[in-house]
């Protein structure tokens, strides 16, 4: 998905990592209107609805793609992650998540 690349230069460093941040954010938006649906089908959703087994599930996958980055890093950042969707997910009520909508 990303290519790697071995900048030189501040700039150019500074210009994959503008990349990468670009890719990512593309997926995270891709990833709140993913979860809004599914906050919509569960029985339960919101905060209320959050099933810590699946959130550990989904840290020890992504531990697997991200060796540097000890598990309890990737624990605060797919809780940030999954709070984040969360909110968006409660302040849009509409059918359609907003990258469906395009």
């Amino acid at each position: 998905m990303v290519r790697t690349s071995v900048p030189d230069t501040i700039a150019a460093c500074r210009e994959a990592i503008d990349a990468v941040d670009a890719a990512v954010a593309t997926l995270l938006e891709h990833r709140v209107a993913l979860a809004g649906r599914i906050q919509r089908l569960k029985p339960v959703g919101g905060h209320a609805g959050r099933d810590p087994r699946r959130e550990a599930e989904i840290v020890a996958a992504m531990a697997g793609r991200a060796p540097s980055l000890p598990p309890e890093s990737l624990g605060r950042i797919v809780t940030a992650i999954i709070e984040a969707g969360l909110d968006a997910a409660e302040r849009d009520n509409s059918d359609d998540p907003p990258v469906w909508r395009l």
